[in-house]
């Protein structure tokens, strides 16, 4: 698995397109209103899986590992939303939390993990 994270607009889904061969086709733009395909090569904006399950009561760590299929062989993507104030609204806060330990569970099962900012990748893994 390879697990891409960075702020908005940092260039991560051009990125994976370019390092790793795959189209729009083989991505999932997860939404927060409905549940996502897991079944992708790709996987983009994780982060708003997390606040589909943080209003739905679910942990978004063991709803992923138990419904994705070929964790090895995806490419993650995920905004950090990690940085910044931390927001008053409490589903904010928990979402907030919730993708965190999502992310820190996909980065240990991951074989790399890369940070993009102003289009330059660093690799964290």
């Amino acid at each position: 698995m390879e697990l891409i994270i960075g702020g908005a607009f940092q260039g991560k889904t051009e990125y994976a397109k370019e390092n790793f061969g795959i189209g729009n086709e083989d991505i999932f733009v997860c939404n927060k209103d409905f549940a996502p395909e897991l079944d992708k090569k790709c996987i983009a904006h994780i982060e708003r899986f997390s606040f589909w399950c943080v209003e739905h009561g679910i942990e978004p760590a063991e709803y992923f590992f138990e419904h994705a299929k070929n964790i090895g062989d995806m490419i993650i993507i995920s905004d950090d939303i990690s940085c910044g104030v931390v927001p008053i609204d409490k589903t904010e806060r928990a979402w907030r939390e919730a993708n965190g330990r999502l992310l820190i569970k996909l980065s240990k099962e991951a074989e790399h993990v890369t940070r993009i900012f102003c289009g330059l990748s660093q690799r964290l893994k």
